[in-house]
């Protein structure tokens, strides 16, 4: 079974992280989310949506999902040896990116995209920021240089969009498109 970490930081959009998690779990792939506390605090602002709560739900209709804690270096997805095939943080706060630019792991999230960075793992990162200043830019090239996919949440209106479903579930698709996972979540274009 492909394992997938899920990171989620402070940053506003946290709807897009539930999907993506939804969309992982009915693929079958296993699931570990780390989520910052203000990544929680924002999720349930945003979404009314406490994590604690929802992972255990979750938990009784699939098997492959674990909330990993957020200060636990001793976690398995914080050694290399763990394999585990990719990890998308999304949405990632400017702080996040900025800790992982410049290599601090003083929590799981950023341990877990340190050890992705180290041992060639397929990381992304979705930012969620605007506008964006030369700080955030550099961070991010930087970033890109070292092979992380930068992918930010800019849906596209092709499809058509009629709901705010529409607009996540387009971000979403892009995501799985590029880890190669089938989705109808929206139109592509030329179809």
């Amino acid at each position: 079974m492909k394992k997938i970490v899920v990171g989620i930081s402070g940053a506003s959009g946290s709807i897009y992280a539930k999907r993506l998690i939804e969309e992982l779990l009915k693929n079958e792939i296993y699931v570990h989310v780390i989520c910052t506390e203000n990544g929680k605090k924002v999720m349930k602002f945003e979404t009314s949506i406490d994590i604690n709560e929802w992972i255990e739900e979750l938990k009784n209709k699939y098997n492959h999902i674990e909330l990993e804690d957020i200060n636990n270096l001793f976690s398995g997805v914080a050694s290399g040896s763990f394999k585990f095939d990719s990890m998308i943080i999304l949405p990632c706060s400017m702080g996040t990116l900025a800790e992982i630019s410049s290599g601090l792991a003083k929590n799981l999230l950023c341990r877990t995209a340190d050890v992705a960075l180290k041992e060639n793992r397929r990381l992304i990162i979705v930012p969620r920021e605007t506008p964006l200043n030369a700080i955030h830019l550099e961070n991010m090239l930087k970033l890109s240089r070292l092979g992380v996919t930068i992918l930010p949440a800019m849906p596209g209106f092709y499809h058509k969009p009629e709901t705010m479903d529409d607009l996540v579930n387009f971000v979403i698709g892009k995501i799985l498109d590029f880890l190669s996972i089938k989705n109808v979540l929206f139109k592509k274009w030329g179809d």
